[in-house]
């Protein structure tokens, strides 16, 4: 099978070469993916000099600079709330990444499938008549495709992870406040996460450590499979699951079960509690927008019968869940690992609700096992680890205590140093994809 090979493996000839091919792609796959709101078809001079060497990279449509107003999600720019305009472009612009464009989203980031009503949705490059999950759509699919390196995104609950695990790519959640969400579309700041998408850790370390001060810590060396979770999971999953176990355990890492179920689902009614209700304050004027659809209209609606005492209950719980969640779920270990969805990736239909075969608790269920990794605040990591039978990917979630993210990451680059799931290109779009340039 054809793999495209990461970044920090070529040398700085084929390098360029990807980088001046990169808006071209870009532009050659956007009919068939829907995965950019606008793409910067500007030439602009290479600077390899800089700390990221012209890294070719997507940000989100909800990042604001001072030449784009985005969209969110919408046809055309309104008023979504934001202040300021993005430091965390103007330092990945001073490190010499290059911006090729800005990817199109779900509108307010508030829907985990990736339908969109106004802009149509971005399509999973694996197989166009599935998800590419949400709300980062169009940057799953950008960096999956190999338009582009690496992809930022939001995660509010679930939002990096979900399209990670669609399009077969790795997603990084950063720590809770770790990463600037500064000049970015609010949607829950107690929940809201700016992440980063791309193939491997290993192409999105660089990034990191311009995006965040990422301070050190020890190895992790043991990790607490969340065995009831995976239990509630379709057996393709499961059996995807073992494997990336497996591969855990190959590089040295300890691995014991641990029973987390009623714990996880603890600390989601707390997730849902103040998603619904920061959301619904933040975008309280979208709720009478006749170009808002309905039902977008009516989540937001739902949100303002939470009380403020009931929201600011369960942000005042956080400090308490984390805490349990250390000490009886994690338990002397450094991570947890459990899937990304429990669910195989659905169809687009099962998540349109204008369609027959709509399922609400399908929508429902893309986020079950990743929204109370935001509630807690904590770091997390997803990565492709196998294909069910119809040859969709497949990903794992591995969570890590708040201010890990280093050494999650790290972990994560030594697995897929060891193990090939990352570098595929994905079927769909494979006729249209260059024969990429092997390392020398």
């Amino acid at each position: 099978m054809r793999r495209i090979p990461d970044w920090s493996a070529l040398d700085a000839t084929v390098r360029r070469r990807r980088r001046e091919t990169a808006r071209p792609l870009a532009t050659a796959l956007d009919p068939v993916l829907n995965a950019f709101a606008q793409i910067d078809t500007s030439s602009r001079p290479l600077t390899p000099a800089g700390q990221l060497g012209s890294v070719p990279f997507a940000a989100k449509d909800l990042f604001q600079t001072s030449s784009h107003r985005p969209g969110g999600g919408f046809p055309e720019a309104i008023d979504l709330g934001i202040v300021g305009t993005s430091d965390l472009l103007e330092r990945l612009d001073a490190a010499g990444a290059d911006l090729i464009g800005f990817t199109n989203m779900t509108e307010l980031a508030y829907e985990p499938s990736g339908f969109n009503a106004t802009r149509g949705r971005v399509k999973n490059p694996w197989s166009l008549d599935y998800i590419s999950g949400g709300s980062s759509s169009g940057s799953a699919a950008a960096v999956a495709s190999g338009a582009v390196v690496a992809a930022l995104g939001s995660d509010t609950g679930g939002s990096v992870r979900i399209p990670a695990h669609a399009c077969g790519i790795t997603a990084w959640k950063p720590t809770h406040g770790a990463v600037s969400a500064r000049g970015t579309m609010p949607l829950a700041p107690t929940l809201d996460t700016i992440g980063l998408l791309a193939r491997s850790a290993s192409d999105m370390m660089p990034l990191a450590g311009v995006m965040a001060e990422l301070p050190s810590s020890r190895p992790m060396l043991r990790a607490a499979v969340l065995e009831d979770v995976v239990a509630e999971c379709d057996p393709a999953i499961r059996r995807v699951l073992a494997d990336a176990v497996a591969a855990l355990a190959g590089t040295g890492v300890a691995i014991e079960n641990r029973p987390a179920l009623a714990a996880v689902e603890a600390i989601d009614r707390h997730a849902m509690i103040v998603m619904q209700a920061e959301s619904a304050r933040e975008h309280r004027a979208r709720i009478d927008d006749a170009a808002v659809a309905p039902v977008l209209r009516r989540r937001l609606a739902k949100g303002l019968e939470i009380a403020d005492a009931v929201l600011a209950e369960s942000i005042d719980a956080r400090q308490r869940l984390v805490h349990d969640f250390e000490e009886q779920v994690l338990a002397g270990n450094d991570v947890a690992v459990l899937p990304v969805m429990a669910i195989l990736t659905p169809s687009a239909a099962e998540c349109d609700p204008a369609s027959e075969r709509f399922s609400p608790r399908t929508l429902y269920a893309l986020s079950r096992f990743t929204r109370f990794v935001n509630m807690l605040g904590f770091a997390a990591v997803a990565l492709p680890a196998g294909f069910d039978d119809r040859g969709l990917p497949i990903g794992v979630q591995i969570v890590g205590r708040s201010g890990c993210d280093l050494a999650l990451l790290e972990l994560v680059r030594h697995v897929q140093s060891k193990t090939d799931w990352h570098g595929r290109i994905p079927t769909a779009i494979a006729h249209l994809v260059p024969e990429p340039e092997l390392p020398s």
